[in-house]
């Protein structure tokens, strides 16, 4: 049982309300560990703002989810109405509405940039992979809760592109047709659909997301941040005071830090907000301002753009893709029996395992290992701690080449989200298929790329220049 601490004479009232407080829940304990008393290296640059950003963006999206709830149907004759009437009747309605969209948007940019900054300074490496593992899973939940809100406006792209991304379980082998037709409760996209995800999308998933958000942050500061330089502060510390030399609280300094931040947020983001909240197309098509038709397709069918890098994996994986994927399996296994160094039975475990692999990929159909690219593209990223052999963590200290290779990668990232976001057309196909092999072979080529070249030595303690 803890102490109880009486609150010193002459006391305020806030003060005593504090004691009292704190003789019953650990607030200041709370606060000092994870605030106060918690210490984050000190060279922390722009990079380290997106963390602090996403979670203000899941605050207002939560907010924001609320109210709309109060006034949306999920009924597949009243869900659009009931949008309108937010937009042109409710008080405020259409600024609730647009910043919820435009939010969702923005959500996924600062996800993004936090997530690449976890690649290039080395985050997920040891003894981060736990933080990097729940950020995955916060990022499928993302996607999730996109994918599940996205259908609830009921506009034609909406209903389309779940009838689309749906149908698609039902290539998975044995199970796909009973899959789809659980997910959407119907034969059909309709009103059971609508209903599912509405429930996941306003309790289900958030819940989740919550808990996945709170694991990442109590694991982050177990272990403490990472840095540009890919130190660890932990292994310099004052022989007196027992803290790191490098380290600096967090309050006052980086909340300082990503107050500012939250200003530049803010002032962008209320711009995008009240002057270009359908970002161009972007962050709400023009046909999802019409109501959903099933008896009329839309001409081009895509999702929103978050979503299109691997949308155009799915579209890129053709025969003609698939029987290129058999051809580089049959070289790799060619090159691992002629120069891996592998004894008679290695040889024999690489050449069963490539002829079980090209023969898995012919006898099921492009269809199906389109699905299984596009879940592949996300499911990778939980591979990244074990891939990356690097002998240093950060992009500081790795060759320069690597850079480019980061930097091809990003490229190509971005080509796909482009492209998918484009009706088909042959070249657009080309590229989605060099992209979707860039993607893959980026990871499944790190074990190797990783350690090549020559790195330059790591400094001991931080480096550091006031401003």
């Amino acid at each position: 049982m803890a102490e109880y601490h009486e609150a010193l004479p002459g006391s305020t009232a806030s003060q005593r309300l504090l004691n009292w407080i704190d003789n019953r829940f650990p607030l200041t304990k709370l606060f000092n560990e994870h605030m106060a008393q918690y210490y984050a290296p000190k060279n922390f640059n722009v990079w380290y703002v997106f963390g602090s950003l996403s979670l203000l963006v899941l605050v207002m999206q939560i907010l924001t989810g609320i109210f709309l709830t109060m006034h949306y149907k999920p009924d597949a004759a009243k869900a659009f109405e009931s949008v309108e009437y937010i937009m042109r009747d409710v008080p405020w309605g259409w600024f609730m509405r647009y910043m919820h969209s435009t939010g969702a948007s923005a959500f996924f940019i600062v996800v993004y940039l936090h997530m690449f900054r976890g690649m290039i300074y080395g985050s997920y490496r040891k003894p981060r992979e736990l933080i990097w593992l729940f950020g995955c899973a916060i990022f499928l939940c993302l996607m999730a809760e996109g994918f599940m809100g996205y259908l609830l406006p009921w506009g034609q792209m909406s209903y389309w592109g779940a009838q689309v991304i749906v149908n698609l379980f039902s290539a998975i082998p044995f199970i796909g047709p009973d899959l789809s037709l659980l997910i959407r409760g119907d034969y059909v996209v309709g009103d059971a659909t609508l209903n599912r995800f509405f429930s996941f999308h306003v309790i289900a998933v958030p819940l989740v997301l919550l808990g996945l958000v709170a694991a990442h942050i109590i694991a982050l500061h177990e272990v403490g941040s990472n840095n540009p330089d890919g130190v660890e502060i932990k292994a310099k510390k004052n022989e007196k005071t027992g803290l790191p030399l490098d380290g600096i609280p967090f309050h006052p300094y980086y909340t300082v830090h990503d107050i500012f931040a939250v200003s530049v947020f803010l002032f962008i983001f209320s711009a995008v907000l009240f002057f270009v909240p359908e970002g161009g197309g972007y962050f709400l098509e023009p046909n999802n301002f019409i109501p959903a038709d099933s008896l009329k397709t839309p001409l081009h069918i895509a999702p929103v753009w978050y979503f299109t890098p691997f949308y155009s994996m799915l579209r890129a994986t053709t025969d003609i893709m698939v029987d290129v994927l058999a051809a580089l399996l049959a070289l790799g296994a060619v090159l691992g029996i002629v120069r891996g160094g592998f004894g008679a039975m290695g040889k024999i475990v690489i050449a069963v395992a490539a002829i079980v692999a090209v023969a898995l990929l012919k006898y099921f159909d492009a269809k199906f290992w389109g699905v299984v690219v596009m879940g592949g593209a996300v499911l990778i990223l939980f591979a990244l701690p074990w891939l990356d052999r690097s002998p240093v963590k950060s992009i500081r200290y790795r060759p320069g080449w690597h850079k480019i290779v980061y930097g091809v990668f990003v490229a190509f990232f971005l080509a796909l989200g482009y492209v998918g976001s484009k009706p088909p057309s042959p070249s657009f196909n080309y590229i989605a298929q060099l992209g979707t092999l860039v993607y893959f072979g980026f990871f499944l080529l790190m074990p190797w790329w990783s350690r090549l070249g020559t790195f330059k030595p790591v400094p001991d303690r931080v480096t550091f220049v006031a401003h």
